[in-house]
């Protein structure tokens, strides 16, 4: 594996990593904060937390990733 390829591979999976460590904290809280409401909506009861915030860490996975691909495809272009 050459140089460029580890950089990228590291860039990816740091990205990635924090995408779901801010994106399972956020829907975590978010879920925290909706149980806490005054007013408590039908679909804060019928979502699981847990469910939430896996959901969370997905979606940070994924704009993680997708935002460390579109640096490294701007670097390559910009070269």
């Amino acid at each position: 594996m050459d140089r460029k390829t580890r950089r990228l591979l590291l860039l990816v999976v740091s990205c990635s990593v924090s995408g779901v460590i801010l994106g399972g904290t956020s829907s975590w809280a978010e879920s925290k904060m909706c149980l806490r409401a005054d007013t408590i909506s039908s679909e804060c009861l019928i979502q699981n937390p847990a469910q939430r915030t896996i959901q969370g860490m997905s979606t940070g996975l994924l704009a993680g990733a997708g935002a460390a691909f579109g640096a490294a495809w701007n670097l390559h272009h910009q070269d």
